[in-house]
Formats: structure tokens, C-alpha cells, sequence
């Protein structure tokens, strides 16, 4: 999918970013957290909504990403993917080659991001979806 293409599409994937209690803050050293959303906001921001979110409720895995599929992504069987310990740069960029790709239900994520999946409690997923 083009940038152009995918800024046309009504629901893009959302790449929801967590900034709560844990992630993004100093209880997980040696991270550059402004950073790590403002490349996926540069790298993202014209394909995805890429949106910090308060706490996820999933702070043994700080920091968390989860990326949402697209519309199509969704009708096409994507679901969103909870990431965890996303604490390194070229997780990271994996995650953005990923989107780029068109995402869950769209694009296989790179295996190396099998490391980083986990799967939160329903009412934990809930909460995202509302």
C-alpha cells in the first residue's frame, strides 16, 4: 500500500503507544521514550494513527505497543497485536516495516516480533477496543 493509498483509507491501522504508569517513564532505563513515539509518529504518521495511550494495564511487559489493523486489515481476519518489551530501536523498525506492509490481516510480521507478542487478559483488550 502507497502512502498516498493508505491515506485515503477511511480506517487506518492505529499503532497505540503506551504511556502510562510504567511505559515511558524512567521505571524502564535506558530507553529513549519521547523518541521512540516521535519515529513512530515521523514513520507512521501519514499511513497509521499512531496515538499515545494511558496505561494498558499491562506493566510487566512495559513498554507496550499495539498495533490495530485497518478496516481492510480487520475484514481480511487481522486482529490486534499486543507487543511487549518494546524497549529497543530495531523492535521498533520492525514494527514500522510491519505497518507499512499494511499491518495485521494485511502483512506477516517480521518473525523476529514473535518475541514481543503476548496476549493481555480480555478485560485488558477491552479496555483498548473502547
Amino acid at each position: 500500500m502507497t502512502d498516498r493509498a493508505a491515506a485515503r483509507t477511511p480506517s487506518p491501522p492505529t499503532v497505540s503507544v503506551c504511556r502510562g504508569c510504567c511505559c515511558g517513564t524512567p521505571k524502564v532505563p535506558g530507553v529513549d521514550h519521547p523518541g521512540q513515539l516521535a519515529d513512530l509518529r515521523r514513520e507512521l504518521g501519514r499511513i497509521a494513527t499512531v496515538r499515545a495511550v494511558e496505561c494498558l494495564d499491562a506493566c510487566e511487559q512495559a513498554n507496550v505497543i499495539v498495533v490495530q489493523p485497518s478496516a481492510e486489515g480487520r475484514r481480511s481476519g487481522g486482529r490486534p497485536v499486543w507487543l511487549g518489551l518494546v524497549n529497543d530501536p530495531d523492535a521498533v523498525a520492525d514494527i514500522t516495516s510491519w505497518v507499512r506492509a499494511g499491518g495485521p490481516g494485511l502483512a506477516e510480521p517480521p518473525d523476529i516480533l514473535d518475541l514481543y507478542v503476548f496476549r493481555p487478559s480480555r478485560r485488558v483488550q477491552a479496555g483498548l477496543e473502547h
